[in-house]
């Protein structure tokens, strides 16, 4: 019981986290805005592992759909799911997967490997999302709202995993 209430209390304060971090958002002229969404996410499922990460950000969408203001611009309702950045809000879901999953593997290279993996699937889906509002083929819609993000994106990714060891550590 101890054991799940310490992360299921992990799994609240992510949630909060995501949103806040979702609001330290720079705006840019392709849409998308430059956040740190993306490196929380990652930290979370490196930290939680799966059911407990996932449902951190479940939680964050579904606060966001049902219109809690949790959404980049203190913006929040079903909308922005079927926005031109919504399809990058989904993807939360196979990324903080993708990093849950992650302690199976032995070497902290395919950690790293899966949850970079993670970064591009939620891309993917960004981009198909993006590209399917805005009419602009796929690679178009790539340059445009994922490739420069991913120079981010990766780093950020990798950078959560190496926060995430001592972090487990200290606190699970």
């Amino acid at each position: 019981m101890k054991h799940n209430l310490k992360h299921l209390t992990f799994a609240a304060l992510f949630t909060a986290i995501i949103a806040v971090f979702a609001q330290l958002a720079i705006p840019t002229p392709a849409i998308v805005p430059v956040s740190l969404q993306v490196f929380i996410i990652c930290l979370c499922g490196f930290f939680l592992h799966l059911r407990y990460s996932s449902l951190s950000v479940v939680c964050y969408i579904l606060a966001g759909i049902m219109g809690v203001p949790v959404f980049c611009g203190f913006q929040g309702g079903p909308q922005h799911v079927l926005s031109y950045t919504g399809g990058f809000i989904i993807g939360f879901i196979p990324l903080v997967f993708c990093c849950g999953i992650a302690h199976l593997f032995k070497t902290d290279l395919l950690k790293i490997l899966v949850g970079v993996i993670g970064v591009i699937i939620c891309h993917c889906i960004g981009v198909l999302q993006y590209s399917a509002l805005s009419g602009n083929d796929f690679s178009t819609s790539a340059l445009l709202v994922s490739i420069p993000f991913l120079l981010k994106d990766i780093p950020l990714c990798i950078l959560a995993y190496y926060i995430s060891k001592p972090l487990k550590k200290k606190f699970l």
